[in-house]
């Protein structure tokens, strides 16, 4: 998800993307892309029985102490169950998966959290892939996730499956798999990229240590006087047109929050995500990921999402090991909860009763 501060970030040359990693908006993005909601004037779309069903199954919220953060957390389902983990994408928040959830909460005792920087969660100084790792961590002990018979599972979308990535292959102890979903990393970073980081990072004056890509220049979320105003300018990342507009809405009135008018007439509506993680990012620890480590792996896709065209195209779409349990959601881009819903909570179901062994 992205709002006006998107028209800000320029990418730097030679940069490799993350796929919800914020990019300029094109601007003559049509509209059912760049203001999908705006047609319901601030009312709610209207929902499937399902779904509404869904959602009136609420978790337990909690806020976890974190490495001095206070990092949200919902939950379902019976302690002692076996256990799933979700972990959100860029810019998002627990509640991505609070139609998806209750639909597993029968047989698994479910768990989601919002990293830091994100949804309901607290801001932090800096962030790290160790950090994050800390906090799925803990929040999956605070879960009763470690009560059951066996580890749990972890699984996250996009951003939120490259920290799970990360914490399979440097804490594979503490996970029974680790499932990534429309997850691509495109490879680690080439000598060269990492010498004109090198180079840059010493015009700047920090040190010579690869910490990822240049930081971005960004802005301060904006306040919008009102909650319609606000959910006109709700739009994913990367753009697609989403696939089911009431979820896109659900999403969007969890991502806001009240705050302050800048002109101090009141209060209004803001993003919850702290507008600057990606430049307190630092994602060196990455390249580093040892895969002989790693815990049984599996990810899904969207069929229509840019790691698939970019496999089929013939390029390096992540560096995962060949064989792999691998499936691709029918007509789906890159937010597959979003897109086709069922279809996902049927392939989690199907994976989850044979896999992992």
């Amino acid at each position: 998800m992205a709002d006006d501060r998107s028209a800000n970030l320029e990418p730097q040359v030679g940069e490799k993307l993350d796929d919800d990693e914020p990019v300029p908006l094109q601007p003559d993005l049509p509209p059912e892309i760049a203001s999908p909601l705006a047609p319901f004037a601030g009312a709610k779309p209207a929902a499937p029985a399902w779904f509404e069903a869904a959602i009136a199954n609420e978790p337990e919220r909690r806020l976890i102490p974190v490495d001095g953060a206070d990092i949200e957390l919902l939950t379902w389902g019976e302690v002692g169950k076996p256990g799933l983990i979700f972990v959100h994408g860029n810019s998002a928040h627990a509640d991505w998966w609070s139609f998806i959830a209750p639909f597993l909460a029968d047989e698994y005792r479910v768990a989601a959290l919002s990293l830091s920087g994100m949804g309901g969660s607290d801001w932090r100084p800096t962030y790290t892939f160790e950090t994050f790792a800390a906090e799925i961590w803990a929040c999956a002990k605070a879960a009763g996730l470690y009560e059951a018979p066996v580890k749990p599972v972890y699984i996250g979308h996009s951003f939120g499956g490259s920290q799970v990535f990360y914490s399979a292959t440097k804490y594979p102890e503490r996970m029974r798999g680790a499932l990534l979903l429309d997850t691509g990393f495109g490879g680690p970073p080439t000598p060269e990229q990492e010498e004109q980081w090198r180079r840059e990072a010493e015009k700047q004056g920090g040190d010579a240590r690869w910490r990822g890509p240049p930081r971005r220049r960004t802005q301060p979320n904006r306040v919008y006087a009102t909650l319609e105003e606000a959910l006109t300018r709700f739009r994913f990342m990367p753009p697609q047109v989403p696939g089911n507009l009431f979820i896109a809405d659900f999403i969007a009135r969890r991502s806001l929050k009240r705050a302050p008018m800048a002109d101090g007439s009141g209060e209004g509506w803001t993003w919850k995500f702290d507008p600057f993680m990606w430049g307190k990012l630092d994602r060196s620890a990455m390249p580093t990921v040892d895969l002989a480590k790693a815990p049984p792996l599996a990810q899904i896709f969207g069929d229509r999402s840019g790691i698939m065209r970019r496999r089929e195209a013939g390029v390096a779409a992540d560096f995962l090991p060949d064989g792999i349990p691998s499936s691709a959601i029918p007509d789906s881009e890159h937010h597959i909860m979003v897109d086709q819903p069922l279809a996902l909570v049927a392939a989690l179901r199907a994976l989850l009763s044979v896999w992992p062994a």
